[in-house]
């Protein structure tokens, strides 16, 4: 067991390291190799990932792909994908290339607020809390004019704030439920600096409100926080074809494709156990997307899921029909997305990736994330209505279990050749390795 260890953060790097490796990697001589190997050559840009975030010993790297081929709102886009997953990346791809000769993705931003709220107690008559939240309003708006200002010059602000009476679930809590617009910006740090600045004005002018009893006036805090639960900033994406352009086999003919597409969105949309794994193949391809572009893919994940929820049991993100002959698919999906702040001025790749997007809007970027997800749900109910999900994902996967047999050039050419016509699974592709080299 490792000491406690006072003042860990103000080591220097390599001081960092060798206390690791005395405590931790003290069996493991190429620990410390493998840390720098993973190093940028570039101090410069080393110092930098070293200050993204606290106790920085190396970089974790994700494959950084991309995504041909997509044609979104008739407008043609390569789109940056950073992820292990093996299949993802092909399976996004293979989808954005059968649309595009189908009229392509539609996608629409529906809505762009974001919500912030200042939680806290209160004991006294609720109608008077009412009449005082009435008066103190506009100082709210006014007391933040110092943080809203360059927002506000954008497009963006404060849109409300309304006063929620909440005693009816915890004994004196209310809240101060605020929205926000954060044009290109996540918005983050915005938010959480005006819901401060809320709270502080909330307590200092309750203690001056003449009607407020002085038991009235202690008002408390709980906390002042965003909400990555976001119902109002949401956009769609849909994809609609006649049927009898949908794919057609000797087993499946283009409507029975289509009827028995549906039928798998039915089962996730009415059965939460399958509608965990669907969403999840849903946010493959929009956590790919989020991490390249610089954004929080944990705030997107639970925002989504919340969604998915919001009718009071979870459900599918995505939803099909067939109507006169026609095929739609469609996702309806809540993104908090940014293109200012954050990493986007500071990660290289983030940079490369909202530059090979032509630099979007936050609006555009969550057009192109939405329709990423759906064109990876629409593959993958396309495996799983056809041939199974395994025999794609487990070609894919084949190159990693050769890796971790150290498989040479020639053996993995020969093994990739052979597997075009067998099924991969491990114990196949260990037989075939030690076949090779006996």
């Amino acid at each position: 067991m490792a000491p406690i260890v006072s003042g860990f953060s103000k080591l220097s790097k390599d001081d960092k390291i060798k206390w690791l490796a005395e405590h931790h990697f003290s069996n493991d001589n190429n620990a410390i190799s493998i840390l720098e190997t993973y190093w940028n050559s570039d101090k410069k840009l080393q110092r930098l990932h070293d200050e993204f975030t606290e106790n920085t010993i190396s970089n974790y790297y994700l494959p950084f792909s991309v995504a041909p081929n997509f044609l979104i709102n008739d407008k043609r886009y390569t789109i940056p994908m950073a992820i292990e997953e093996s299949s993802v990346v092909a399976a996004a791809s293979k989808a954005a290339k059968f649309w595009q000769n189908r009229g392509g993705f539609k996608a629409e931003v529906l809505s762009t607020t974001k919500i912030g709220q200042v939680h806290f107690t209160y004991k006294g008559d609720s109608k008077k809390l009412e009449q005082f939240f009435i008066s103190v309003k506009p100082k709210f708006i006014e007391q933040v004019k110092h943080i809203t200002k360059n927002m506000e010059k954008r497009g963006g602000g404060i849109t409300n704030i309304e006063l929620r009476n909440k005693t009816d679930e915890i004994e004196g809590y209310y809240q101060l439920h605020c929205s926000f617009e954060t044009v290109d910006a996540m918005g983050a740090n915005f938010i959480n600096s005006c819901l401060e600045q809320f709270a502080k004005t909330l307590t200092t002018e309750a203690k001056d409100y003449d009607s407020f009893s002085d038991t009235e006036k202690e008002i408390e805090i709980i906390m002042s926080i965003l909400s990555n639960y976001v119902p109002q900033c949401l956009v769609s994406a849909s994809v609609s074809c006649k049927v009898d352009e949908l794919p057609n086999s000797a087993q499946l003919s283009s409507l029975e494709y289509a009827e028995k597409f549906v039928r798998a969105i039915r089962i996730a949309e009415t059965e939460p156990y399958r509608a965990v794994t669907h969403n999840k193949g849903i946010m493959n391809g929009i956590d790919a997307v989020v991490l390249a572009t610089g954004n929080d893919f944990r705030a997107i994940e639970a925002g989504a899921h919340a969604y998915a929820s919001k009718n009071g049991r979870y459900s599918s993100l995505t939803h099909a029909d067939i109507k006169d002959d026609i095929f739609t698919f469609s996702i309806e999906i809540p993104l908090a997305l940014g293109t200012v702040g954050g990493l986007t001025s500071l990660h290289p790749l983030v940079k490369l990736a909202l530059q090979l997007l032509g630099k979007p809007n936050a609006r555009k970027l969550m057009e192109i994330t939405a329709v990423a997800g759906l064109a990876q749900n629409f593959a993958a109910i396309n495996s799983l209505i056809t041939t199974g999900i395994q025999q794609g994902h487990m070609k894919m996967h084949l190159m990693n279990i050769l890796n971790q047999f150290d498989a040479t050039v020639n053996e993995k050419k020969q093994l990739i050749e052979y597997f075009k016509t067998n099924t991969v699974t491990h114990s196949e592709v260990v037989t075939q390795i030690e076949k090779l080299r006996q």
